[in-house]
């Protein structure tokens, strides 16, 4: 069985944890969760191919979708230089949320669009950009499915 490991990170308001553990434990916790994911092992068919995929959650930072091009993209590629990065927008279903969108306007911002996802994607060389919502798990086995899909894909250097 092919190993595929992969590794979650981001800013702290992004969901991380949640999105692990709705994906894994198929339930959405109700309330904040700190990172206290531990590194987990879950067995998924892709394309039908068995695969052991360990995802390993990590802590965040201060949140800003400039932390992508600024501080995680160059992070991902000076650990793992040859890795494929896929770029998930989280908290789908926020997205046209009311009450959402009014506290973001107060302080004079908006939800990222999908098109200011794919053009980030663009920008660091990710091989795709994909969507989720850990609450509703819409796109969520999307996510990955398809980070199983780019590492198989992915040649190993030596």
């Amino acid at each position: 069985m092919q190993a595929v490991k992969c590794v979650v990170v981001g800013d702290n308001t992004a969901d991380k944890t949640l999105l692990l553990t709705s994906f894994t434990r198929d339930i959405f916790p109700g309330e904040y969760i700190p990172t206290v994911f531990l590194n987990y092992l879950v067995n998924v068919t892709v394309d039908g191919k068995s695969i052991n995929l360990g995802l390993w959650d990590t802590a965040g930072q201060e949140a800003s979708f400039e932390n992508v091009r600024k501080k995680w993209y160059p992070e991902v590629k000076h650990h793992c230089p040859h890795t494929p990065i896929i770029l998930v927008g989280t908290k789908l279903d926020l997205r046209n949320d009311t009450s959402v969108i009014e506290k973001l306007r107060q302080q004079k911002l908006a939800p990222i669009t999908s098109l200011q996802g794919e053009e980030m994607r663009k920008k660091i060389g990710a091989v795709k950009y994909l969507e989720c919502s850990a609450l509703t798990k819409e796109g969520l086995k999307t996510v990955f499915e398809e980070a199983i899909r780019a590492c198989r894909r992915s040649k190993p250097t030596a």
